[in-house]
């Protein structure tokens, strides 16, 4: 059985009760010997808990905030404790204080980290009858918009279970967030710095449905939900900056070469002039601005172009193919401008998931 012994519990806590006591207990029987135990400015009356616990057990290093700061918060003063004084720690793990994760699976989790390397993440079943309504829906919509907007499959985007190497643990201290969005931007930088991660399947535990929960639906839902969906944002600034240079740029190119070509010959020649200029632009705005991508930019251009090469070919047959179909003159150049732009949105979509999974995706470490 692998050694968990140089492994640190980072444990935050916000007005506890006695589910904190069995939390502690339950980690000290499964062999756990180093608890990072933050207290996150929790009310006069729930103090003593921290307190007893302290008291009784050598394993707690006890951290306090004099006032509520936050869970992103705790943890990065957590992690801030363990790089600082805990030299021979080979990982943390992440838990939740309100008892509904398992010791068995907080220590499986430790174990797949050792025998991989890899970030490990606790996974829930939420397919089951006792999720409160509230966690599965909210868990599946964050999944899904995880998957579509980030490229990224993740089944349990709200586990608090997780169990990170020591080198991550250094990455992960700039992280942005002090409040429940830095556990998201944890997860979104696993994505931006090629982070490896693993989901291990644990116990779905919920307690009186979560009700001991601080997580405020409206409020941190939508912080998390504007994170997850900031790529998709500048991409979609990135885009339409590109479209209206496309786009102008087609006009102009139209125009002046009106007199010395027709038909498709004026399209594709306007067309691939029009896309030259603006796909430069596009590339590096993506690059720098959207995806925020470390990678070889001769690598990431030359798969940039392997995608635009076959979608400009799209373009210019789609928008002749219509343009022939609907044009009452072959000099209807407004008519065959709008059409250009109606299939370059339509391409949009399609071309947005395959540079955030194929052109941008940054080299994963080993």
């Amino acid at each position: 059985m692998n050694d968990i012994s140089n492994i640190w519990v980072v444990l935050p806590s916000l007005d506890p009760d006695d589910k904190l006591i069995a939390v502690v207990d339950g980690l000290l029987e499964y062999g756990f010997s180093h608890i990072i135990l933050v207290n996150d400015g929790s009310k006069p009356e729930n103090l003593h808990y921290f307190h007893d616990l302290d008291a009784q057990h050598p394993e707690i290093h006890l951290l306090h905030h004099e006032v509520n700061k936050g869970k992103g918060a705790a943890l990065k003063n957590a992690f801030r404790y363990f790089l600082e004084n805990c030299p021979e720690g080979v990982g943390v793990v992440t838990v939740d204080g309100d008892n509904q994760h398992h010791p068995a699976d907080t220590r499986a989790c430790c174990e797949h980290m050792l025998e991989t390397g890899h970030t490990t993440l606790g996974c829930r079943d939420f397919t089951l009858d006792h999720v409160p309504p509230r966690s599965r829906f909210g868990n599946h919509t964050t999944s899904a918009i995880f998957k579509i907007f980030v490229g990224m499959t993740i089944l349990d985007t709200q586990t608090g279970l997780r169990a990170i190497p020591r080198a991550v643990v250094e990455q992960l201290m700039d992280v942005a967030g002090d409040r429940f969005e830095y556990e998201t931007n944890m997860l979104l930088a696993f994505k931006t710095k090629a982070i490896p991660f693993d989901e291990v399947k644990i116990r779905t535990v919920y307690i009186e449905e979560n009700k001991s929960s601080h997580f405020r639906v409206i409020h941190d839902s939508w912080r998390i939900y504007k994170l997850i969906l900031a790529h998709f944002f500048r991409y979609t600034v990135s885009s339409i900056i590109s479209a209206v240079v496309d786009t102008a740029s087609f006009s102009l190119l139209s125009w002046l070469l009106a007199p010395l070509l027709q038909h498709f010959a004026l399209t594709a020649a306007a067309g691939v002039g029009a896309r030259v200029i603006s796909s430069l632009l596009n590339f590096f705005l993506n690059k720098q601005m959207v995806f925020c991508a470390q990678v070889d930019t001769k690598k990431a251009m030359l798969r940039y172009y392997t995608l635009a090469l076959p979608q400009m070919a799209a373009q210019v047959l789609l928008t002749q193919g219509f343009y022939t179909l609907f044009a009452i003159s072959d000099r209807s150049n407004g008519l065959r401008t709008l059409i250009y732009a109606v299939v370059m949105t339509a391409l949009y979509f399609l071309s947005y998931m395959i540079q955030q999974r194929w052109v941008f995706a940054p080299q994963k470490s080993k």
